[in-house]
C-alpha cells in the first residue's frame, strides 16, 4: 500500500495570504480574510467550517496585512488550534503555500485546504468518506459551472489535465475547481521546495500521472466565490447555512 493509503485524522489549512486585488477597494486597508459577511469575517466562517468537518487543527497562511489576520486570531478562542505561516517575505501562490506550512502539520493526517473566499454547504462528510475509500492521494471539490479555468477528468474522476473550452454540460468531463480539496499527507514530501511561487493545480496535473488524484463532484448551487464585492450581497444570504 502507499503511504497515503491509512490515515489518522484530518487537519485543515486555509488560504488566507492573497491581496485580494478583486475585492478593492474593501482590501485596500484589510487583508479579504477579515472581510466580513453576515457580520462575521470570513476566517471566522472557513475556521468553524472546518473544526466543524472534524480538522484536529487549522494552518492559516498570511502575508497581506498579515500583522491584522494575526491580531485577530489572537483575539478569539477558536475550536480547534489554529496556528500561522508566515509569507511576509515572499507570497507564495497556493502550491508553494502548502509546502512552506508543512512543518505546520503532523505529517499523518489528511488536509482539508480551503480557500478563505469560499462558502459552501458541500458534504464535507461524504467528501472524507470518498477520498479515503479510493485512497487518493488528493480530491478536488468541482462543478459544473461557467468559467474560463475547467479542469479535465476521465470516467473515473480521474484529472486528465486543463481545458481550453468554455463549453459545460452536465455529461462533460470538463470541471471547475471549488478551492476545496483533501489531500494525503504524502503529497507533502511531493511539492517542490517553497522557494518561489508555484500553482498547487499544476502540481495535481503533474502529480496525477503518477498517483490518484480525483473529483468530487458538487452541485454548483452548493458553492459561492466570494472574492468580488458583487457577489458580497449575495453572499449575505448564504450567512445562516455557512455559519453551521
Amino acid at each position: 500500500m502507499g503511504c497515503f493509503d491509512v490515515v489518522c485524522g484530518m487537519e485543515g489549512f486555509i488560504l488566507a495570504a492573497g491581496l485580494g486585488t478583486r475585492l478593492r477597494p474593501l482590501t485596500d486597508d484589510r487583508p479579504k480574510a477579515l472581510v466580513e459577511v453576515g457580520g462575521e469575517p470570513l476566517l471566522a466562517l472557513a475556521i468553524r467550517r472546518l473544526a466543524s468537518a472534524g480538522a484536529s487543527r487549522i494552518v492559516v497562511n498570511v502575508h497581506h496585512f498579515a500583522d491584522m489576520v494575526e491580531e485577530y486570531l489572537a483575539s478569539h478562542a477558536w475550536p480547534c488550534p489554529v496556528s500561522i505561516s508566515d509569507e511576509r517575505a515572499l507570497l507564495l501562490d497556493t502550491g508553494g503555500a502548502l509546502k512552506h506550512a508543512e512543518p505546520h502539520f503532523s505529517g499523518r493526517d489528511d488536509i482539508l485546504i480551503h480557500n478563505v473566499d469560499v462558502l459552501s454547504t458541500i458534504d464535507l462528510s461524504t467528501l472524507l468518506g470518498q477520498h479515503a475509500s479510493q485512497r487518493n492521494l488528493a480530491t478536488l471539490c468541482c462543478s459544473w459551472r461557467d468559467t474560463k479555468r475547467l479542469l479535465d477528468f476521465g470516467p473515473d474522476g480521474s484529472l486528465l489535465g486543463r481545458t481550453g473550452s468554455t463549453q459545460i454540460h452536465q455529461n462533460s468531463s470538463a470541471l471547475a475547481f471549488s478551492g476545496i480539496a483533501l489531500v494525503s499527507p504524502a503529497l507533502l514530501p511531493l511539492l517542490p521546495v517553497a522557494d518561489y511561487p508555484y500553482s498547487i493545480i499544476d502540481m495535481y496535473i503533474e502529480l496525477a500521472t503518477s498517483h490518484p488524484v480525483r473529483s468530487f463532484v458538487h452541485p454548483a448551487d452548493q458553492w459561492l466565490d466570494v472574492g468580488r464585492p458583487e457577489t458580497l450581497e449575495k453572499a449575505q444570504q448564504w450567512y445562516p447555512s455557512c455559519n453551521k
